[in-house]
């Protein structure tokens, strides 16, 4: 028979937890927001500074250059913003294609300048930014070959 060897308990590890007052200071350093279009889903952190904007770790002309080369509709939401000057930005965007990532981040933009300063909003609604685009691409049904309203062909006779 084998013998049956008695397992050494190992003691819990033990983590730390920041205390209330560390986590409030962290949290005021930026203002969070959350953008959508289709399934991209833009997470945006404003704060004060005069770095270039960040879309996922990588420099906002690089990764939108396809979209928005000459960066005119970013412009247009961060000229229309008030003390705008003050503020850089940073971006996780998951989902969807290249434009709707774009509109993703430029509606969570919106929704974050509205945050810092409550006089944004009618400007920001004036100009149908805080407006969420609601278009989905519509679901595939079962049994119709293929796409969401392709039908099969019936038999003539």
């Amino acid at each position: 028979m084998a013998s049956l060897k008695k397992k050494k308990s190992q003691p819990m590890k033990v983590h730390k937890v920041k205390k209330p007052e560390q986590q409030a200071a962290s949290k005021g350093d930026y203002t969070a927001a959350v953008g959508r279009r289709k399934s991209a889903v833009a997470r945006i952190r404003l704060m004060t500074g005069r770095a270039a904007p960040v879309v996922n770790e990588k420099a906002i002309s690089d990764y939108f250059s396809s979209v928005d080369p000459a960066g005119e509709r970013l412009k247009r939401v961060t000229d229309a913003a008030q003390d705008s000057a003050r503020y850089t930005f940073t971006a996780k965007i998951d989902g969807s294609g290249m434009q709707s990532q774009f509109d993703a981040m430029i509606h969570g933009l919106a929704r974050a300048f509205v945050k810092v300063n409550e006089e944004n909003r009618k400007i920001m609604r004036g100009l149908g930014l805080l407006t969420r685009d609601a278009r989905m691409k519509e679901s595939r049904k079962m049994g119709q070959g293929g796409k969401a309203r392709k039908k099969k062909q019936s038999p003539k006779r």
